[in-house]
């Protein structure tokens, strides 16, 4: 299945804070478990949120790759399904 994650970082974070986010997100993208796999990651440019396009069979798993996040940015969790185009009538 399919998901799309929007994650919002949340206000007032300290330098601190800032610097564990981006450790976890470098922990991450160096070790994406068995099981996910990521399709695509996007930023705002704003810089206001980021993008992730998943895939897993586990949604147990994505909440648990998700959780040390939690405390840094407002996560979305999105199922979605590709659209191959629209019907006309």
């Amino acid at each position: 299945m399919l998901y799309m994650l929007i994650n919002r970082t949340k206000p007032n974070l300290t330098p601190e804070q800032y610097t564990q986010l981006g450790r976890l997100a470098e922990a991450f993208y160096q070790n994406v478990p068995s099981g996910l796999k990521l399709q695509g990651d996007w930023a705002a440019n704003d810089g206001s949120r980021t993008f992730a396009m998943v895939e897993t069979d586990d949604p147990e798993l994505l909440a648990a790759v998700q959780a040390p996040f939690q405390s840094y940015v407002d996560i979305e969790i999105i199922a979605v399904t590709p659209v191959t185009g629209w019907n006309r009538r």
